[in-house]
């Protein structure tokens, strides 16, 4: 059964890739706002941001990227949400469902499709930071922290993706999810320290998953010694995680019964 789930699976993702490799410009556009983003925070609103000592280094653009880097993970899965949805519109799924494939490969095949595509658009945006001035200090074991929690962070939010996959109306009700992840770094540590924003904010901002996820990728880019932030990350990637991906079999086993 395992051996069945795993090549039903490495089948399905490939005619996933493949999809992706003849339209490239779904990695392209992925990376396209947030690099533009972190260009205009960089250059036009950069001088006038005070980043204080919570800065992990000195330029603007080291303590701006972790924040990038999630919302091109949240521009990205947009597109797990619209492919899924596709499949379902033209009957791809239910097709699916007539062979003999595993069920759950159906999904993992997108889930996992959604995760090179993000990977490829998170290495176009460090390429650009790096281009414009970013540095990290980071060790090996730090950079490889910094991809485990990236990696997470994909994984619950293509599970999450899932879900208006399936259940979405229009194809524009299948993507319009990601809007409120990619605004949430906005009320996080992504872009000020939360020290500096207003009470209620602050609250909110220093108690929602983004921050610690933020905090944690900019101290080890910095160097330095993993901490709380790192756990509080790795609880928040996990329970979301979990939490998503029981939701979306769910919505999955009845869409397609």
């Amino acid at each position: 059964m395992t051996m069945h789930f795993i090549g039903d699976t490495a089948a399905l993702t490939g005619r996933s890739l493949r999809h992706i490799v003849r339209s490239p410009d779904t990695i392209i556009t992925t990376a396209l706002m947030p690099i533009a983003m972190m260009l205009m925070f960089v250059y036009v609103f950069g001088g006038a941001i005070d980043i204080g000592a919570s800065a992990g280094a000195g330029a603007y653009v080291d303590y701006l990227l972790p924040g990038i880097l999630l919302i091109t993970i949240a521009s990205g899965v947009a597109y797990t949400a619209f492919r899924i949805f596709m499949d379902m519109r033209d009957g791809i799924l239910e097709r699916f469902r007539s062979m003999p494939v595993a069920r759950s490969s159906v999904l993992w095949a997108h889930v996992l499709t959604s995760v090179v595509a993000t990977l490829a658009s998170l290495a176009i945006v460090v390429g650009v930071a790096i281009a414009i001035g970013f540095r990290s200090p980071a060790n090996v074991l730090g950079w490889l922290a910094v991809a485990g929690v990236l990696l997470l962070f994909t994984l619950a939010l293509t599970w999450i993706a899932v879900i208006p996959g399936l259940t979405a109306k229009t194809v524009d009700g299948a993507s319009a999810f990601s809007y409120p992840l990619i605004f949430l770094p906005f009320l996080s540590s992504a872009f000020v320290p939360t020290e500096t924003m207003p009470g209620p904010v602050r609250w909110f901002a220093e108690h929602q998953p983004v921050t610690p996820i933020v905090d944690s990728i900019r101290g080890l880019l910095a160097g330095q010694p993993a901490g709380a932030e790192l756990w509080s990350a790795l609880a928040w990637c996990v329970a979301i995680l979990i939490v998503a991906s029981l939701l979306a079999s769910l919505v999955h086993r009845r869409r397609i019964s």
